[in-house]
């Protein structure tokens, strides 16, 4: 009688056992298939800026933290399944893709509905690493250090490189270049070839100077056009002077600094104050004395010259024929 009601005990523990297993790995199946995919399936080992991860060999359900990978993977020919879409460049085609919402609040959970197979994203130390360890729970993640826009040839070359697609990168690359020392040929052919261009960008309550080592100063360095010397700067003499990398705010008394032979305005999209902004800076006695306004050498263009690939690095290209070469 004992060793009947023993094992009856037995078996009721071991049911209940068995439950609590089903219902544990059932709530941990995310994690577990995971691992299994990131461990076991075809995939490469990619180094990034939070250790070590596994990636698909052929990735087919990608989602991208940001502006800068979403660029990159649709210039590879790839289509984001989800993206924060917030504050996106006209330049970038976005129909058909899930908003994850704001870039720095990521919703998890509109991520974890697409079922992706690779997350990949910008380690960015100015609005703080994306939450690392839920990302990975959810599919491989793969997050690339970021300081500043001028550091996009590398991120494209590492998006590549994730993607299994390095040598479409060195396609894309090639084509940029081409397009670039075309660019150089029309202008040293003719009176233009010593231009200086200035670029500035409008933001609601100021008015910044680009230097030299953000996105737009590496495709003008590359399209051969000089700077003033107020923008003339490296990395290191534009943290010397402003405490920033890429750009520094002026007052409206040091509206000369902006003057060259052309001065680019990027109003972008981001924000609607900036129109008043521009109509505020074109009726201003001080910025009409500039040997730029005078020459009506002025030109407006959009937020992708802030960056952030190669879509907009060949946007600008586009713009740097219209008003400099096919000018009169």
């Amino acid at each position: 009688m004992y060793k009947r009601i023993h094992a009856i005990v037995l078996l009721f523990v071991s049911g209940i056992l068995i439950v609590f297993m089903v219902s544990a790995c059932n709530s941990n199946t995310i994690t577990s298939n995971q691992l299994d995919s990131s461990s076991t399936q075809n995939c490469r080992v990619i180094k990034h800026a939070m250790g070590e991860t596994c990636v698909p060999d052929n990735p087919q359900r990608i989602v991208v933290l940001d502006v800068m990978t979403m660029e990159d993977v649709i210039a590879l020919g790839e289509k984001p399944l989800g993206a924060p879409l917030n504050n996106f460049a006209p330049h970038i085609p976005t129909k058909g893709i899930v908003d994850l919402g704001d870039s720095e609040a990521i919703s998890l959970e509109r991520m974890l509905a697409l079922k992706p197979d690779l997350i990949i994203g910008l380690a960015d130390p100015w609005s703080g690493t994306q939450p690392y360890p839920k990302l990975s729970q959810i599919a491989p993640t793969v997050l690339v250090e970021f300081n500043h826009s001028g550091e996009w040839k590398e991120i494209f070359t590492f998006v590549g490189e994730v993607l299994g697609k390095s040598e479409q990168v060195k396609q894309v690359m090639a084509d940029y270049s081409q397009r670039v020392e075309i660019f150089q040929q029309k202008m040293n052919s003719g009176a233009k070839s010593e231009t200086q261009v200035s670029v500035i960008r409008l933001y609601p309550e100021t008015i910044t100077l680009y230097t030299k080592p953000g996105f737009i100063g590496t495709i003008l360095e590359d399209a051969g056009l000089s700077r003033p010397p107020s923008q003339d700067l490296d990395l290191e003499a534009t943290k010397i002077l402003t405490g920033d990398t890429i750009q520094y705010s002026i007052s409206r008394e040091a509206f000369d600094k902006a003057d060259a032979d052309v001065v680019f305005v990027i109003v972008g999209n981001w924000d609607s104050k900036i129109k008043d902004v521009l109509s505020s800076l074109k009726s201003d006695k001080l910025w009409s004395t500039l040997k730029a306004v005078r020459q009506n050498k002025v030109y407006e263009v959009g937020n992708y010259w802030v960056g952030s690939g190669p879509i907009a690095a060949n946007a600008v290209i586009d713009d740097l024929f219209k008003y400099l070469v096919e000018t009169p």
